[in-house]
């Protein structure tokens, strides 16, 4: 049975932790698993993680969690659109295509997800997606040479199949 501890699941929680023999030194890769499983890191997961494995604390969990780039303390939205403004993308319109984004979703400045938890939007550095710039990835799909036009399009389509 698992039990809710303050919106989180600690079964699911002991499992991530039990997966990883308990070792502190995998702690990265359990905080990766967390974010999978939650869509970000809540502070009620970290704090039950540096309370229940040996040698951690609260205060070191945020710290690994704050530190590294592929963490994130906010909740993403279902559809997580990554816009690439590497070299490449930036000099082949990667801006336009990403102020267009904000447009449609109704994105305002400072704000990471929409309010109704559907998008989350991010610039990254690279995708490693350089000869199809420029590229956006949702959820894991690459999608390359984008316009303005084009990525208004899909995230049309993305909300339709939500409705």
């Amino acid at each position: 049975m698992s039990v809710e501890c303050k919106g989180i699941n600690t079964k699911q929680l002991d499992e991530i932790i039990q997966s990883h023999g308990g070792e502190k030194s995998h702690l990265i890769a359990m905080l990766q698993k967390v974010q999978e499983y939650y869509k970000y890191l809540p502070e009620e997961a970290m704090i039950y993680i540096g309370s229940h494995v040996e040698g951690l604390s609260p205060a070191t969990v945020f710290g690994v969690a704050t530190f590294y780039a592929q963490f994130s303390l906010e909740p993403k939205g279902r559809y997580e659109i990554k816009v690439c403004d590497g070299t490449a993308c930036h000099v082949r319109g990667s801006m336009p295509v990403l102020e267009a984004v904000k447009k449609k979703i109704n994105l305002t400045d400072g704000k990471m997800t929409t309010e109704n938890g559907m998008f989350s939007l991010e610039t990254v550095s690279c995708l490693g997606a350089c000869s199809l710039a420029p590229a956006i990835v949702i959820n894991e799909k690459i999608y390359p040479k984008m316009t303005p036009d084009a990525v208004t399009v899909i995230i049309d389509t993305l909300m339709k199949e939500n409705n």
